[in-house]
């Protein structure tokens, strides 16, 4: 077993002077960095273990009969890597291979190696982030594959080359599929799927790419729309649109039209051939896409917001992508079925085979009753509910009520069942006008935050829609019980209307409990492909770009 010694950078620069030119190398071009969009993840966990030595793998049975020594190994750990969880999983990946090469056999770099290397080429530049670019490394790998890199290996400085190689991988891998940002110091408290860095290494090596799923769906498709604004970016961005002082429908005519227009081809919405200042029918339906784009109602009525949200830069919409990129790494794997409530756009969607089937408008948490973002399963639906009022809200509302007016519990339909400390336990009956409607949805958690209905249907008109003390209000309550009861057959439709309306509280626990995930995305790709910007309503992508963009 023959161990290639690290020659010194010296050896390697000269070496590279003297090669030939290039040998035909065929390139796996099945190997794609979409391998690697296969998990949202933490790379910064507690330390793993190491895998030990397999003292059994030798040339007869290596992915390459070329070795290298244990000892070249720690010393290019203790001068190369700083981080203790790169120099772990090196460790382990050598162990298990019993320091066989990865990306060089006796014919000099791979072709697997080849075609990781260019693809992960592509998809750095498309990122345009210089914080995964090793200079020394890529120009190294670059002229290895303008030039014969058996050269290299002959002149026994691979090992070096080797490791770079492998802790690069670690660092690029870590950076661009890890994360940046601790999602705990931005108030993001749902639990993330660990990276199998190593893993991942061995699938790219082996070609085994059926067993990787990608990092997700929604990542991909704003990974895809940031690549299009950034090429709009370099062709210096889109205009400003003059704003009306009316609003504008078809058949009338306005200069700011003509920029509208403009703008609208630009992003890829309208592709009339129409440059005049009237508004015609073919720029309806481009006027309705960038509606829904912004969470506007969807009526191809011009209208100052919609004017305002089209104005504003490429730039700027570029970072709010980058934001919610950023979150989308830290996704667990969803499961096939699940509802997801995304908090700034204000609806609740629900995913069946992991498809889009139907969603609703919802009432979040005020500025100052955050709705907070978290996962759980949803175990419960209770009919004609009690509404155990919070203490903070008896203390900050019922009471002050109560000493205004005596009878203002009777009113309210309330009821004192007991003290904790100075303060009443109240709670609201069931029936008409109970704050929590005729249902709610329980998915126990810490927050105590659960999905209900509401007497107060009149706030489902407005656009913004953060008016609770924390839980989420569903426009379409009904529709909601009958689909998780939709497999219990005694829970008909009819049986559901007659339990919403009783003076009686009923629970009834579903058979299979549904993942229920609470997110905060003010940037994503729907299910039909249309990239969607909304406000950040409570100042969570503020926080985050500070992280990210200092």
């Amino acid at each position: 077993m023959a161990n290639i010694p690290v020659a010194p950078d010296k050896v390697i620069n000269k070496s590279i002077t003297k090669m030939t030119k290039l040998r035909y190398i065929h390139i796996f071009t099945t190997i794609s960095l979409s391998i690697l969009l296969t998990v949202a993840c933490n790379e910064r966990q507690a330390r793993p273990s190491i895998t030990p030595r397999d003292t059994t793998i030798n040339k007869s049975n290596a992915y390459t009969p070329v070795f290298i020594d244990s000892t070249i190994l720690e010393n290019f750990l203790d001068k190369n890597v700083p981080s203790d969880s790169i120099k772990n999983h090196m460790r382990s990946f050598y162990n298990a291979r019993n320091y066989s090469t990865a990306w060089f056999d006796e014919n000099g770099l791979t072709s697997q190696a080849q075609g990781f290397w260019y693809a992960h080429n592509n998809e750095a530049r498309q990122i345009a982030d210089s914080g995964i670019y090793d200079r020394e490394l890529h120009e190294l790998i670059d002229t290895l594959l303008t030039n014969d890199s058996l050269i290299i290996s002959q002149n026994k400085a691979s090992a070096s080359v080797e490791l770079r190689f492998t802790m690069h991988f670690f660092e690029y891998v870590d950076f661009v599929y890890g994360g940046k940002v601790d999602p705990a110091t931005v108030q993001w408290h749902i639990p993330r799927r660990k990276l199998k860095a190593i893993a991942l290494l061995d699938t790219v090596l082996s070609g085994r790419t059926g067993e990787w799923k990608p990092l997700n769906k929604a990542f991909q498709g704003l990974q895809s729309q940031l690549f299009r604004y950034r090429k709009i970016q370099q062709l210096g961005g889109w205009g400003e649109i003059p704003v009306s002082k009316r609003t504008l429908g078809v058949g009338d005519d306005d200069p700011s039209i003509i920029q509208l227009k403009k703008r609208l081809s630009s992003s890829g919405n309208y592709a009339g051939s129409d440059t005049s200042s009237t508004y015609s029918e073919d720029l309806v339906l481009a006027v309705k896409q960038a509606e829904r784009t912004f969470g506007f109602k969807e009526d191809g009525i011009i209208r100052t917001e919609l004017i305002s949200a089209l104005n504003v830069p490429v730039e700027q919409r570029i970072r709010q992508m980058l934001v919610n990129l950023e979150r989308m790494k830290w996704m667990p794997e969803l499961p096939e079925n699940y509802l997801l409530a995304n908090i700034p756009e204000f609806r609740l969607h629900i995913i069946e085979n992991r498809k889009w089937v139907s969603g609703m408008d919802i009432v979040v948490g005020k500025s100052a009753n955050r709705t907070v973002i978290f996962s759980d399963k949803l175990k419960y639906v209770v009919f004609s509910p009690y509404w155990n009022i919070p203490q903070s809200i008896v203390r900050n509302e019922i009471l002050p009520a109560i000493k205004r007016n005596g009878g203002y519990l009777a009113r309210n339909n309330m009821e004192i069942t007991g003290y904790s400390g100075n303060l009443p336990v109240v709670r609201q009956k069931p029936g008409k006008g109970n704050a929590l409607g005729k249902v709610k949805f329980i998915f126990p958690n810490k927050y105590n935050i659960y999905f209900h209905d509401t007497p107060s249907k009149s706030l489902f008109n407005k656009q913004q829609r953060a008016f609770s003390h924390g839980c989420i209000r569903l426009h379409k309550p009904f529709d909601l019980a009958a689909y998780l009861l939709r497999d219990q057959s005694e829970w008909t439709q009819e049986k559901i209307r007659s339990a919403m309306n009783q003076t009686t509280e009923k629970w009834v626990e579903l058979d299979k409990p549904v993942p229920v995930f609470i997110t905060y995305f003010t940037s994503w790709v729907d299910h039909e492909g249309i990239i969607h910007f909304v406000d950040d309503i409570y100042n969570h992508d503020k926080d985050l770009a500070g992280h990210l963009f200092g």
